[in-house]
């Protein structure tokens, strides 16, 4: 189970991470059921990044893959083309949400936007290593 202490856990070296490479970034962590645990906009993170950060933990987390590896098999002639338009829009498929494991069995995710795709991995990346810790 994904607790708020964890998300907390999760998204300090989520923040921390942004910090460093000087890209401010809204930060969801979902539970297991896709439910919003937590969510933060760091200081002149883009409003509209808010909502793709909370899909994106989504994301993740509804198909057990980072969303960087589902936007690869996602594109026109991949095995997942057209996937973006199932659940009622809450897919997306920019890198950036990593599903979060306990003893092998995913148990939340972590959804970031506000860089670029490389940025939000990196950071949703640096979040999800401090709860497998």
């Amino acid at each position: 189970m994904l607790r708020l202490a964890d998300a907390q856990t999760i998204i300090a070296a989520a923040q921390k991470k942004a910090a460093e490479i000087g890209q401010p970034m809204n930060i969801a962590v979902a539970d297991a059921g896709g439910n919003l645990v937590a969510h933060v906009r760091m200081d002149d993170a883009w409003i509209g990044s808010i909502d793709i950060s909370i899909k994106k933990a989504y994301t993740s987390l509804a198909f057990d893959i980072t969303t960087k590896d589902l936007a690869a098999h996602a594109q026109s002639g991949g095995e997942f083309f057209g996937i973006h338009a199932s659940s009622d829009g809450r897919i997306m498929i920019f890198a950036g949400g990593i599903p979060l494991r306990k003893e092998g069995k995913v148990v939340g995710a972590i959804g970031v936007s506000g860089g670029s795709g490389e940025q939000d991995h990196a950071v949703a990346q640096a979040g999800a290593e401090a709860f497998q810790l």
